[in-house]
């Protein structure tokens, strides 16, 4: 069969009392979360004094209701019920709060050196964190408020202009220097000023020492704090101070600004998944049928790269596996690929993961990548199946290169474009295993589009195995809907592509982190 069209429909979720709806804000706001709690766990609050003040404002607003002013703009920004309403239980003030003196943190962000920057500041953040230690108690989450200077700053490609450098930073020279040292220390080489011990060479060996530690850890002050977070078992919400504050202007919801109502269900959504509940399941899903989304992380050297697999299963739940490093990827192809003995370790290593966090047998396994796999790599992957499991490799990207789809007005006068693109949920198949999927384009439900471009279609491709194309690419679109970090009607790519790729992030970008210290709960990683 080719160049037919499907209309897959938006696919629902599962909700309290085994309720259902397409929308998360409609499932929670009446049913509430698929999984109960009477009381949440404990949380704690890191930032300045005017950020945890901030924080207190927020928590107050989390707990009571907001909506948009114009009841027009409801559908596209549904009211917020109350925390209490869509979660079934109130949002608890912190535990603890921990200050961290402002002006610190702003010399800190403004080092002229993009790894020195973070560095420092992730390093006022965990000097709070150590702190836990003395309490009875482990809180289930840290909620790190960050004032916006910082949030701009500590990023791998932020430039501090001269005029506002809280140091001079180093010359050329000088790291070329250290960056000598820290070689001639790996591989054993005598160093310059190995033979001395007078307090300048002291000096220079403590610089060395913060000089190769601050390049251990990503320069993305977000990235880093998660990854050594995690070694301390605790997952964190950042947010920034702006986002706290609360007016009545974005209150309300006025024109130009993001209303408090989207951000309570964003961020509401995102800490009750992150305290250990998940806010819905996936009816849909098949029992014994689990995705795997395999994603690479290239390393600024352009040589090493990390690969990790993400598998979800029916339940909805995420387990995390991480994969060696190495040369994965060929710039000449701008593909990663693994060899057979490296393909069948990861898999079987997701697998054996999966047998521990969960124990059910596997019926199915679908291979999500987005560079796809060679067959040599499918016969590493089938390795490590179990017998009588199958497993189906499909390659999932977005075709910007390709046919697009345009919608027509049904009236009088036809062939005058529509007001609104394509359909979400439209499925252009093209033959028997592969097709395009509409993930972005109008949706029924807000009666509009969400979106600025013309709607780019996702290429699904079964490389490997035997599926029904239809059925993969219902799938693939369920798997949009299952980004707790945020409450969204559908993404437009499924979790399995567009967040097996944070794993990737936070642990390349941390070689400084212990292996010792990963996590197989995405909840460490969203």
């Amino acid at each position: 069969m080719s160049n037919t069209f499907h209309f897959l429909g938006e696919p629902l979720l599962e909700f309290g009392h085994g309720q259902t709806a397409e929308d998360p804000h409609d499932g929670l706001a009446l049913f509430g979360p698929a999984e109960a709690r009477q009381q949440l766990p404990d949380n704690i609050v890191l930032g300045t004094a005017s950020g945890i003040e901030a924080w207190k404002n927020w928590c107050a607003a989390l707990n009571a209701p907001a909506s948009c002013i114009d009841p027009a703009r409801h559908r596209a920004w549904p009211p917020f019920p109350g925390f209490d309403v869509a979660f079934g239980a109130k949002w608890p003030s912190p535990v603890r709060s921990y200050a961290i003196d402002a002006g610190k943190l702003s010399d800190a962000s403004r080092k002229a050196d993009k790894h020195d920057r973070a560095f420092a500041v992730t390093g006022l953040y965990m000097e709070q964190v150590e702190k836990l230690g003395k309490l009875d108690s482990r809180p289930a989450l840290a909620i790190c408020v960050v004032p916006d200077e910082v949030f701009e700053n500590c990023r791998p490609n932020s430039i501090i202009p001269l005029s506002k450098r809280s140091d001079v930073g180093r010359s050329r020279d000088e790291r070329s220097f250290l960056e000598q040292a820290i070689v001639d220390r790996e591989t054993g080489q005598q160093g310059m000023f190995d033979d001395f011990e007078d307090e300048a060479v002291t000096a220079v060996l403590e610089t060395l020492e913060t000089f190769e530690e601050s390049r251990s850890y990503s320069p993305d002050f977000r990235r880093q704090l998660k990854g050594r977070l995690m070694g301390l078992d605790l997952p964190v919400q950042i947010i920034k101070e702006s986002t706290l504050h609360i007016t009545p202007k974005v209150r309300l919801g006025e024109k130009g600004e993001n209303p408090l109502s989207d951000r309570l269900w964003n961020f509401g959504t995102a800490i009750y998944y992150k305290c250990g509940a998940k806010p819905w399941k996936t009816p849909w899903a098949r029992e014994g049928v689990c995705y795997v989304g395999l994603a690479y992380k290239l390393a600024e050297n352009k040589r090493t790269a990390c690969c990790a697999a993400q598998m979800f299963l029916d339940s909805g739940d995420g387990v995390v596996f991480v994969g060696e490093f190495g040369a994965w990827y060929s710039a000449k192809t701008g593909e990663y690929h693994l060899p057979p003995e490296k393909a069948e370790a990861l898999l079987r290593g997701t697998i054996e993961t999966y047998q521990e966090q969960d124990g059910r047998p596997l019926k199915e396994i679908f291979l999500h990548t987005h560079s796809g796999v060679s067959p040599e790599e499918y016969r590493g992957f089938l390795k490590a199946v179990p017998e009588g499991v199958k497993l189906i490799s499909i390659r999932v990207r977005q075709d910007r290169g390709g046919q697009r789809l345009y919608r027509y007005d049904d009236h009088p006068d036809v062939g005058k474009r529509g007001q609104y693109p394509v359909q979400r949920g439209v499925f252009w198949q093209r033959t028997s295993r592969h097709g395009l999927l509409y993930t972005n384009g109008f949706k029924a439900r807000i009666a509009s589009y969400d979106g600025f471009e013309i709607p780019v279609p996702l290429s699904i491709t079964i490389q490997f195995g035997e599926g029904d194309i239809v059925q993969v690419a219902k799938d693939i679109l369920g798997l949009t809907k299952l980004n707790y970090n945020s409450c969204q009607l559908g993404e437009g790519r499924p979790i399995t592509i567009k967040y097996s790729d944070r794993v990737g992030e936070i642990i390349l970008a941390n070689p400084g982190l212990p292996q010792t210290s990963w996590k197989h709960n995405f909840k460490y990683y969203a």
